[in-house]
């Protein structure tokens, strides 16, 4: 039994919504080496260029990165008649405070743009 009594309050809906949407993006195994890949590149790829690193086809990268980028772990920018990604750095804050916030620690609830 814990001998300390926790100083956070209870999740919101709102948030438990957002957490759970971000845990489900990263409930699959292409989509996190995907986004390894573009925090080890550190700069923003096209998919051409991402296909080619991950060895998954075109279709999938694509699929795989609108997720991500649907809750924002990656930020799309188009540039002409193609679209780079990017990794959200505020997620690097903002998730590990939402999974202490989740195990009742005193993370911070806010989504930070993430």
């Amino acid at each position: 039994m814990n001998e300390h009594p926790s100083t956070s309050r209870p999740i919101e809906a709102e948030a438990a919504e957002r957490y759970a949407a971000w845990f489900k993006a990263l409930a699959d195994p292409t989509r996190i080496r995907l986004l390894n890949l573009l925090a080890v590149q550190g700069r923003p790829m096209n998919v051409g260029e991402i296909v080619e690193r991950a060895s998954v086809g075109q279709s999938t990268v694509s699929h795989h990165l609108k997720i991500l980028a649907e809750v924002r772990f990656v930020l799309p920018e188009r540039h002409g008649t193609s679209t780079r990604y990017e990794v959200n750095q505020a997620c690097l804050t903002v998730f590990p405070a939402a999974v202490r916030a989740i195990l009742g620690g005193s993370g911070e609830e806010e989504h930070g743009g993430c």
